[in-house]
Order: C-alpha cells, then sequence, then structure tokens
C-alpha cells in the first residue's frame, strides 16, 4: 500500500482555452447546447450519448438507456447566449468536484469562447493528461456547427 500526502497543486486543475468562431453568438450558444448534448462524441468521434437541460439545476448527463447512466453535472447558471457554467464530478468518478464554464462574448462580429475547466479532489493522472484532448475536440465540433449555421442564411 502507497500513502501520499495530498498537496494543493495535485488537488486542483485549471484548464482554459479561448476559441473565435464566425458566427452570431446565438447561433454559437445554441450549437454548444446541441454538442454537449444530443450531437456529443468522444474525442475519438464515436457517438456520447449526452443529455443537458438548459435550465438551472438542469442535468447534464450520459444516457445508457433503460434507466442507466452517469450524472456529470447541474446547470449552475445559464444566461442564454453569454453563459453556461456546469457544476458535478463529469466524468470522473472519484471525490472531485468541477466547475466548467463557457463565456461567449462578440469581438468585432465574431463570437469569442472562454472556456474554464477548474476542478478540486482526487483527479487521476490519466484525467489530468486526456482533459485537454478531450475538451478541444468539443469546441471545434460547436465551432464548426456554430460556423456550418451562419453558412446556410
Amino acid at each position: 500500500m502507497t500513502l501520499t500526502t495530498p498537496t494543493i497543486e495535485n488537488l486542483t486543475l485549471n484548464v482554459t482555452q479561448d476559441l473565435q468562431v464566425r458566427a452570431s453568438l446565438d447561433a454559437t450558444f445554441d450549437a454548444l447546447l446541441e454538442q454537449m448534448g444530443p450531437a456529443n462524441e468522444t474525442p475519438d468521434g464515436k457517438p456520447l450519448t449526452m443529455i443537458i437541460e438548459p435550465w438551472p439545476g438542469g442535468r447534464w448527463f450520459r444516457d445508457l438507456g433503460e434507466g442507466n447512466g452517469h450524472f456529470w453535472g447541474q446547470v449552475q447558471a445559464i444566461k442564454r447566449p453569454t453563459l453556461l457554467e456546469i457544476t458535478g464530478p463529469l466524468f470522473m468518478s472519484s471525490p472531485v468536484i468541477s466547475n466548467v464554464q463557457y463565456r461567449l462574448k462578440e469581438v468585432d462580429g465574431r463570437t469569442l469562447i472562454s472556456f474554464r475547466h477548474s476542478a478540486f479532489g482526487m483527479v487521476p493522472d490519466d484525467y489530468r493528461e486526456g482533459l485537454v484532448r478531450g475538451w478541444t475536440p468539443l469546441l471545434e465540433r460547436v465551432r464548426r456547427a456554430a460556423e456550418a449555421t451562419r453558412n446556410k442564411h
């Protein structure tokens, strides 16, 4: 058995990323909800059946069917079309709490998404290493979906 003493460095996690989207705030926010929910995928492109209830206290969870699934979090704050904030364990089955924020603002006719994932608790090392690889594809899918919507008009 190995006993380690937790430090603030290995109990905290912060991932940030900014992304420019050539689409309106509304189109980008709608694409965000779609990509976090029914259009969600794993980083390698496999379907990841997720449901997001876009209201304060709404759940964000993986639906495995027949009443089975995995609770990821709850909507802590939503201010359409500029903020979506989720709090919960996310994909981690360990003693951890995460806060995920998507802040959107218009900058020079585009939408800037400022993403932040902060966590506190026992974040497994392999999850720590994979987090950027996991969030980047989701943000890219949001960008592509929002820009495709813009190009249809």
